[in-house]
């Protein structure tokens, strides 16, 4: 699969995440955001899909994802509730999970998915990063509503 890059000036990855969302669905695709940190910050898209599928114009190809978060990917729409890491790895194109803070993650850790997984490209490998939960079970470490930065000071 060709991998293309567009840079269309998303200042948020909510603005990238809702541009993902209008496009047609396309089975195998995935589709990352990352973060362009230069003079003007800003969010890029990453768009890997079969041969013959029409995506925008404008994309520029590119080697891979490079470190991107991955939005769209097979089996996404399949990672609800709580379940266990086996079954993560055998449902989605996931195909690690580390937890952050040294705890090792087994194919039979608990892993309550939030409705909201987002792995990122580590070392060429889609990887899910957890952190530990209550009740020995470990969650995604992003979150679907984060509170932004000093949200409470004014």
């Amino acid at each position: 699969m060709t991998v293309l890059r567009w840079d269309l000036g998303h200042r948020s990855v909510r603005d990238a995440e809702q541009w993902l969302a209008s496009l047609p669905p396309v089975p195998g695709m995935v589709a990352c955001t990352q973060l362009v940190r230069d003079d003007r910050p800003r969010v890029a898209i990453t768009i890997a899909a079969p041969v013959k599928t029409e995506l925008p114009s404008g994309g520029t190809s590119v080697a891979d994802h490079g470190t991107g978060r991955a939005v769209i990917y097979p089996g996404v729409e399949l990672l609800t509730g709580t379940m266990t890491v086996a079954d993560l790895l055998a449902k989605s194109a996931i195909e690690k999970v580390t937890v952050i803070g040294g705890a090792a993650a087994t194919t039979q850790t608990m892993l309550d998915t939030r409705a909201f997984v987002r792995p990122q490209w580590i070392d060429g490998v889609l990887t899910l990063v957890a952190t530990p939960a209550p009740d020995g079970h470990i969650a995604p470490f992003e979150v679907p509503n984060p509170t932004p930065c000093c949200a409470d000071h004014d």
